[in-house]
């Protein structure tokens, strides 16, 4: 198997030559009508349904759904937020009202340690969808601010995860791992870079950064490419990291690209740990034995291309726009979304599971490319305004 794997690898690596920059022009009404149907699926699937008529958050669906939703509902057609994004907002709002009285996304009863997993994930992903909702209004609500002092009520104050919070895990890369943690106190770091009113600045929550940006700093030579994706993207928010260790990431995201001018989720997911046996196993193969393929992803392209928008790399960057090229070109003119797989699990990609990681794929994508459109603009919220 790890033959194979090298292989593969040296032929996609060595035999190709990189893909020529085409123009394309890709539909954003099929993009926001895709992610419209997934998230209406979402909020109507029994595996999200949660207690007082509430739904759960997924990293792979509603939380890219709403950061992304946004750059489509510029419309003459569309005032404020779309129905299914303003179901979202309305369901986090409830949840940080009830937050005393609600049950977790998981409980214990069946799972190890979910319930505090559970309130630590989710007070993030509350703070993060409503500090995005208002950077756009430029108004801090009395609901964000409580959803930001459940998350620092939940910040972890010693052990490993210092600075950070228990995050939920499943061995799902990439957002449901041992390593997601970092990915969540990024999120953390980005609602309160993005909140208006210069939260940031508020002199009771000091302290509590000082133990996040502490965390995401001291570990970020550890985390996988995608972790560290996520880390640069939070720096365009908060201060965080110095102009040399930015650049650092930018490199090893561009050194990430793929002769077509995509990137590849599995190449992202995981630390490479040299040519061993288990690097090659992870590069090429799910856990359940299935063959990953070895060509790009909407996922890992959408995210990538938009980070490095935001992180400012020069839109006539030959890479970024070969980058950029991948994506104009690869939307599904059937359904309007962007093709992207499970690394753990080989799914049919036409289930309605099997598609989360497509929905994810097809958020970033939007906004790589209305990012692009509206590059140098001085933005503050992840949505276009």
């Amino acid at each position: 198997m790890a033959a194979i794997g090298l292989m593969s690898f040296l032929a996609l690596s060595c035999s190709r030559q990189p893909a020529p920059i085409r123009q394309g022009n890709w539909n954003r009404t099929a993009a926001a009508t895709y992610l419209d149907s997934r998230e209406n699926w979402w909020m109507q699937w029994n595996g999200a349904s949660r207690d007082h008529g509430t739904f759960c958050v997924s990293c792979h669906t509603t939380l890219p759904y709403v950061m992304s939703r946004a750059v489509l509902s510029d419309q003459p057609s569309e005032r404020g937020p779309a129905a299914d994004e303003r179901e979202i907002i309305d369901n986090v709002k409830k949840r940080v009202r009830l937050w005393n009285d609600i049950g977790p996304y998981y409980s214990d009863h069946g799972y190890d340690k979910k319930t505090a997993q559970s309130r630590g994930t989710e007070s993030v992903l509350n703070a993060l969808i409503l500090s995005n909702y208002d950077s756009q209004r430029r108004a801090l609500s009395e609901e964000t601010e409580a959803a930001f002092v459940n998350m620092w009520a939940l910040q972890q104050s010693t052990g490993e995860l210092k600075g950070a919070w228990l995050w939920l895990q499943f061995d799902q890369e990439p957002w449901e791992a041992s390593d997601s943690a970092y990915y969540g106190a990024a999120l953390a770091a980005i609602a309160v870079g993005i909140a208006p009113d210069d939260y940031a600045r508020t002199p009771q929550i000091q302290n509590n950064l000082t133990l996040l940006r502490e965390y995401l700093t001291s570990k970020s030579t550890a985390q996988s490419t995608i972790n560290r994706m996520f880390l640069l993207l939070a720096s365009t928010k908060l201060s965080l990291l110095n102009p040399e260790a930015q650049k650092a990431i930018i490199d090893e995201i561009l050194n990430r690209q793929q002769a077509d001018g995509g990137w590849r989720l599995a190449s992202i997911t995981w630390r490479w740990h040299g040519w061993s046996l288990a690097s090659m196993l992870k590069m090429w193969f799910r856990e359940d034995g299935t063959p990953l393929e070895g060509k790009s992803d909407g996922l890992a392209t959408g995210l990538a291309t938009f980070v490095l928008e935001e992180a400012g790399v020069p839109g006539n960057n030959v890479q970024l726009q070969r980058g950029l090229s991948w994506l104009a070109t690869n939307q599904n003119a059937a359904d309007g979304s962007w093709p992207a797989s499970s690394v753990n699990k080989r799914r049919s990609m036409t289930s309605e599971t099997g598609r989360f990681m497509s929905d994810a794929a097809t958020a970033y994508a939007v906004l790589a490319l209305s990012d692009a459109k509206h590059k140098g603009a001085n933005a503050k919220s992840i949505a276009e305004r």
